[in-house]
C-alpha cells in the first residue's frame, strides 16, 4: 500500500515514519503540509514532532493547513489514518476524533520506553496484534495527557475505542491510562507513543511497534 507521511513545519519523525512504513512492508510517500495533493495514496500518517511550533494549542494550527482538508474529506471516506503524538493532537483538534492532549500533569517532559497494553485491534493500524498484547514503545512528550468529558470517555469504553492504554505507571496524568483512541470506524487511530520508534532491534526497546505499520499490508491481503 502506498502510505503518505506528511511533513509540517516542525515534523521530527516524519522520516522515521517512512522507514517504518518501509520496513513494515509499505511504499512511503513523503507529503507536504502546504499542498492538498494526496498523491494517490491508500492511507495516512501525521508524524510526531512540534508542528508550527506548537504555538496556540499543539496542533490547533496544522489543523488548517491545505492537506489536512485533504485528510479530513479523505478519512470521511474510510482511508487509514494514524496520527503519532503530535499526529494524535492534530487529529483531535481536526475534530476527527474527541478529546484533547494537554500539558503531562507533572509539568514535565517525559522520555522513556513505555508499557502498553493494546486493547483494539480491529482497525487498519492494530489488526496485526492480539487483543490484549502488551508491548513496550518508545514515548517522549510534554503535552501527552488524554482529556475528555465523563460523556466522552464512557462512549469511548462503551464503543470499545480505546486502542491502547498505560501499563504499570501514567506517565502523563492521561485520564483512565489512555495512550490511544480511534473513531468509531476504527479507520481513524491517535497514539501518544512513538510506534515508529520500535521497529527495529538496533535501535529503541525492541520491534514492538512494527505492527502498526505491518497491519496495513494484513488489512490489504485479508
Amino acid at each position: 500500500m502506498k502510505v503518505g507521511v506528511v511533513t509540517f513545519p516542525g515534523s521530527l519523525d516524519d522520516v522515521d515514519a517512512r522507514r517504518a512504513v518501509t520496513i513494515g512492508g509499505n511504499e512511503a510517500v513523503a507529503l507536504w503540509h502546504g499542498d492538498d495533493d494526496l498523491r494517490g495514496v491508500d492511507a495516512v500518517v501525521l508524524p510526531g514532532g512540534f508542528s508550527y511550533g506548537d504555538y496556540l494549542r499543539c496542533g490547533a494550527i496544522s489543523r488548517f493547513a491545505p492537506v489536512m482538508t485533504s485528510v479530513v474529506e479523505a478519512a470521511g471516506k474510510g482511508m487509514p489514518v494514524l496520527g503519532i503524538c503530535n499526529g494524535f493532537q492534530i487529529l483531535c483538534e481536526s475534530h476527527l476524533l474527541p478529546g484533547a492532549l494537554i500539558r503531562n500533569d507533572h509539568r514535565k517532559f517525559v522520555c522513556r520506553d513505555q508499557r502498553l497494553r493494546i486493547e483494539r485491534v480491529d482497525t487498519p493500524w492494530t489488526s496485526a496484534y492480539a487483543a490484549g498484547a502488551e508491548v513496550t514503545i518508545v514515548l517522549k512528550n510534554g503535552e501527552g495527557g488524554f482529556v475528555a468529558d465523563e460523556p466522552t470517555l464512557d462512549l469511548l469504553e462503551g464503543e470499545g475505542r480505546v486502542v491502547a492504554r498505560y501499563l504499570d505507571d501514567n506517565p502523563n496524568g492521561s485520564l483512565r491510562d489512555i495512550a490511544g483512541i480511534s473513531n468509531e470506524r476504527g479507520n481513524v487511530v491517535g497514539l501518544m507513543p512513538h510506534p515508529e520508534h520500535a521497529v527495529e532491534d538496533l535501535t529503541g526497546p525492541g520491534t514492538d511497534g512494527l505492527g502498526f505499520f505491518t497491519s496495513l499490508v494484513e488489512k490489504a491481503f485479508a
